[in-house]
Order: C-alpha cells, then structure tokens, then sequence
C-alpha cells in the first residue's frame, strides 16, 4: 500500500555539498555569471573572510560576532569547512548574539552575499500509515537519518509530527528543482523504514492540536512560554524559499516589492481547505491560522531600506517584544542568519511539480524585483489595507477567485493576475533557469480537494486518498 502524500518523480541520487543560503562560499566575489543586478566588488583583492573582517571592523560589528559566525564561539557551523560566513546559530537553538551583533552579523552578510543563490524549504506531516492521525515521530527520524546524506538537510519544526527537508543552497533553479525531488525520495524512504507516512498538505483535516508535542530545544522552547495557546495550536506545514540578494538595502527593496505579490502567491499555492475535522470553506485555511494569530506575522510594513528596518528591529529588542529575531514571523522578510529574503506565504505542495513551480515563480519574482532596483524601475507600494483584501481574497478562494489589480482599478481572475506575473518575469526567469517550470495548474491542491469531496462526500476520504494514491510527477 501506498502511504505518502508526497509526489517525486525518478531522480539520480548524487553527492552535494552542504548548504549555506546565500553566504560567500568563497574567497572570492562573485562574477556576474549571468545573475540580474550582480553588485560589483568593492574589495577585489581580498579573501572572503578578510574582505568580511574589514567591512565589518567599519560597520562597527564586535569580534565577537565575527568569531561566532566563523564558528569560533560554541556556535552552530555550517558543515562545510570552506572560508565563508557561518550559520551564526543551530536550527531550534535559542539566539546567541547580542541584538547588536545579530544586526550587524546580518547586514555585513548581505553586503557580502553570493547574489541571487535559492534554497528552498518543504515542511511535512507525520503520519501514522494505519490511522493517518499526526505522529510525533520527528526523534525517530532524525536519529535514523544519522550519518546519512539527508541529515544535514533534515530538521524539527515545532511540533514532533512535522519534519522539514532542506535543498541547500543552489546556484541555478535547476539545481534547486532537482534537489527538492532528491530531498523528497530521501525522506520518503527514511520515513518508509520507520513505518511513518507523510502528507504535504497546508494543514492536517482532523488531528487534534491538543494531541501535538512541541520539539524539546531552545528554540521551541521559548515560543511555548511566550506564545502558549498561540503556537499550540500552529499545526500548519509550508513551503518557504530563501533568495539570496547582495546589498542590505537591495534586500530590503525586495522584500518591499514580494509585499504586493504575496496574496497571488497564496491563491497559487493554497492546499489546505479542511482543519478540526471541518470543511471550512476556505482554501489556505493554515493562512488564517498562522498569520491571523501569531504576532508580527502576515502582511510586513514596507521598510525606508536597511536603516529603517534596523530601526524596526531594534525597536523590537529594545522594547523586549523580541529576544529572538526569529521571531519576526512576516509573511516575506530579511533573514538576519542567513542573507536571504525569505518568502513564508505558501502552503506545503503535495505535488512535486508544483512545488517546484511555485518556488521557480518566487525565485524568478526575487530576481525581477532586483532587476527592477538596479534599474531604477518604479516598482508599486501598496498600502497595508489593499494588500489584506487580496490576501483574504486568496484565503477564503485560492486559485478558483478574484483578485483586485489595483494599478487598473478592477478586479480579475485570480489565474489571469498569476498569468501576468508569470509573464513579467518570463525573460528573467529565462536567464536563472526558471523558465521551464512556471505555470498555472488546471486546478490546484485545494481546488483538486474540493473535486474530490463532490464525489466522496468525506473530507477524510480525500485525505486518505491522497496519502495513500499520491499524484505523480511524469
């Protein structure tokens, strides 16, 4: 019997270096390769590290924070040994940095990132292959895949019945597509050896948040004591994609633009219309969850570049509302481990192909927004309010609605806005290898769900059926 929800496709399994998001893996700068807006170096004799020390000692960023993110200071490192920027922090470790050496490791970072690298995220629900209830089993898992290549690319994410798969960091999409279907056979056959099923779903039709144990780190940890009920009841699995952007205030213009996209990119991928044993009605029933429920979480304010997101972020420490920065929940935001604009809108694909669609569309976006900033392009500005219509637009009707397009002033099918997007970014898109994986499905994840409960007439029929007879990738 068949008990994954996870679509792959046949892939060759091959070595790969260990990931870094967008930190310099070299010594040397980056040459343009073909990437959009490639910033030219300014330090072109140095070493990568040294170039780093150097900008760092004029951005006034202590030693200390230098040393902790060479791995120097009981820090978390990168398993790579290269000379390059380390993960100044373990996954599900609590933040070691003062808030000012985490905003100063973090700007330094950007100003010395790989341009335009991707990495993408894919969170999935454990699942007891019997009952299909959720199964905290995360432990399980992760100590089986000791040693093996996955393990560097396999974390916890809050509860023990989900598990987060990793592709690294890609220099193409290419590279990023083939391995997120690597990843995909990986854990689906470590989860096979352990009697685990998987689904890759926004949310999960019926378990109980009651029932849900949070992961036992730091980390988790401290969201439990500050967030209680709130991140309790955060059952929710999505896919997440880290473009790395050179330039603080380059990535801050980014994720300014990724704020006016963010409903279409919702409508695309929403996969989650059943939750508590309820057929809600909506499509992207994780969104209103998570975003309507956690603080500093949904929609971001767009920031007068690195200085005033600074400012915001200090604020957020000065006032105690943070001792994390990870704790900035935003739907898009600046990465202050890694220097990447991370894209969190989406709901989990259980297709393959989709999800690999949907992260060539927001990579493709990320590279066509930085296009635009090094050009000079007007790029739109959206208030908050007009932005929160859409995104309730795409939560309530996915793909299957509306959306308002405000530069014309009238509303339009939700496939024809994604369509144009697509269309904006196709020669971009061309350039970075994402071209060939954009387009629109007939009928998405949530879509295909609510067919399928026409016919069945149990929302946990469709749910078992598609566990059980995942859709398949040609």
């Amino acid at each position: 019997m068949e008990t994954c929800a996870v679509a792959v496709g046949p892939v060759a399994l091959v070595d790969r270096e260990p990931e870094n998001f967008g930190l310099p893996e070299t010594a040397e700068h980056p040459s343009d390769r073909g990437a959009i807006g490639a910033i030219p170096p300014d330090d072109a004799d140095g070493g990568g590290l040294d170039r780093a020390a150097r900008r760092s000692e004029r951005a006034g960023i202590p030693a200390r924070a230098m040393r902790a993110s060479r791995g120097e200071e009981g820090e978390c490192r990168d398993p790579s040994d290269g000379p390059h920027f380390k993960y100044d922090s373990c996954m599900g470790d609590a933040q070691r940095l003062t808030p000012d050496e985490q905003i100063a490791f973090a700007r330094a970072a950007f100003e010395n990132a790989d341009d335009l690298t991707v990495a993408v995220e894919e969170e999935f629900a454990l699942l007891d292959p019997e009952t299909l209830e959720l199964a905290n089993r995360f432990e399980e898992l992760k100590a089986g895949a000791a040693e093996s290549e996955l393990d560097e690319h396999l974390v916890g994410e809050l509860i023990a019945s989900e598990i987060e798969v990793k592709t690294g960091r890609c220099e193409s999409f290419g590279e990023a597509a083939e391995r997120m279907a690597e990843r995909r056979v990986q854990l689906r056959a470590l989860a096979d050896a352990h009697g685990v099923a998987l689904a890759c779903t926004g949310t999960h039709p019926w378990s109980r948040w009651q029932d849900q144990r949070i992961i036992d780190t730091p980390h988790y940890r401290r969201n439990d004591e500050l967030l209680r009920y709130v991140v309790w009841r955060n059952n929710s699995f999505g896919i997440h994609v880290h473009i790395a952007v050179r330039g603080a205030d380059r990535a801050v213009g980014v994720c300014n633009a990724f704020r006016n996209v963010l409903p279409e990119l919702l409508a695309l991928s929403a996969s989650s219309p059943f939750v508590e044993d309820v057929v809600t009605g909506l499509h992207s029933v994780r969104t209103e969850i998570f975003t309507r429920m956690f603080p500093r979480c949904g929609v971001p304010d767009a920031y007068d570049g690195w200085e005033g997101f600074e400012q915001y972020v200090r604020f957020l420490y000065d006032t105690r509302s943070i001792d994390e920065h990870t704790q900035m929940w935003w739907s898009v935001r600046p990465h202050l481990a890694f220097p990447t604009v991370e894209v969190r809108i989406c709901d989990a694909q259980p297709d393959l192909r989709e999800a690999q669609s949907l992260a060539a569309l927001v990579y493709a976006l990320g590279a066509r927004f930085a296009r635009a900033i090094d050009e000079g392009e007007p790029l739109p500005s959206l208030q908050h309010r007009l932005i929160e219509e859409n995104t309730w637009r795409a939560i309530r009707y996915g793909l299957s609605g509306e959306l308002i397009h405000f530069e014309r002033g009238e509303v339009i099918p939700a496939r024809a806005r994604i369509e144009q997007l697509i269309e904006w970014v196709a020669p971009v898109a061309a350039e970075i290898g994402a071209e060939p994986f954009l387009a629109v499905p007939a009928a998405n994840a949530a879509e295909r769900q609510y067919a399928r409960l026409a016919e069945l007439g149990s929302h946990r029929d469709v749910f078992a059926e598609l566990v059980r007879a995942p859709e398949r990738v040609a």
